[in-house]
């Protein structure tokens, strides 16, 4: 954009970015993306109030000395526990309080409940999210996420841009020949980014290494990096594995043994 700022500049600006042969374009979404990026956010809304209420509640049994584990399984018992307790130094009127918050937090659970087996069913409709989640570490959520934000994958040239585009690959800082990699870009989509990195957690904790091809690899990269390196790792390649399933019509991840791989 050329001097000051106004519309008949911008627009001059956006036609000559049009131009240019190495500008990247954002792929128009569909009516279906749309409602199903809808239901993801409504649930993010929703996950994010039940936490802020859990730790609400938390707090005020601390202010009366009642301390509760970590978590919202655990905390859910613990509750149950200190309710039905009348030794302990609840007040009345903070007892009554705290049995209101877990009316509010059973009514949001239950919607968020609602709103993943709506996502879940949408999951099994969809071609691409069934194919999706053949990949290990991606589920009915990863799945419909990376349809609702990627589409058909065709804005990316190669697999790598879409875990840059994610924020999956290290930052640069070079100059004079220099190459310095930084931590991860942490650009683009962060919903879908935590739902990779998540989900490469429960993938290194739980695969089975030795029916997997990805088991030899991970196995490498554990015996010389910080699991959390690895998690990273694990969820770059995701992403590029969810690219070839994207563009590639009737692709799935294949759960090779490594004896036959």
């Amino acid at each position: 954009m050329k001097s000051n700022k106004n519309d008949t500049i911008d627009a001059a600006a956006i036609a000559e970015a049009v131009t240019r042969p190495t500008m990247r374009f954002v792929e128009a979404k569909t009516p279906e993306q749309v409602d199903l990026q809808a239901l993801h956010r409504v649930r993010e809304r929703m996950v994010t109030a039940r936490t802020r209420l859990i730790c609400q509640m938390r707090a005020f049994c601390l202010e009366h000395g009642v301390a509760m584990r970590q978590g919202a399984g655990a905390f859910k018992l613990d509750l149950a526990d200190v309710l039905a307790d009348e030794g302990n130094d609840l007040t009345p009127a903070m007892r009554r309080l705290l049995g209101e918050l877990r009316e509010d937090l059973q009514q949001l659970e239950t919607r968020i409940a609602a709103v993943s087996r709506e996502i879940e069913a949408t999951a099994g409709t969809n071609d691409v999210a069934r194919r999706l989640a053949t990949i290990p570490g991606i589920g009915p959520l990863g799945a419909t996420a990376i349809v609702a934000a990627v589409g058909e994958g065709r804005q990316f040239r190669k697999a790598r841009d879409l875990a840059a585009w994610i924020g999956l690959v290290p930052r640069q800082y070079s100059t004079g020949g220099k190459n310095t990699l930084l931590g991860i870009g942490k650009r683009g989509n962060s919903y879908i980014r935590r739902l990779l990195i998540h989900g490469a957690r429960s993938c290194l904790m739980h695969l089975d290494r030795s029916r997997d091809r990805l088991g030899a690899w991970l196995d490498r990269l554990r015996a010389r990096m910080h699991p959390n390196k690895v998690v990273v790792a694990l969820a770059a390649k995701m992403a590029r594995v969810a690219w070839v399933v994207l563009n590639r019509p009737g692709a799935l991840y294949e759960r090779r043994d490594p004896a036959f791989a």
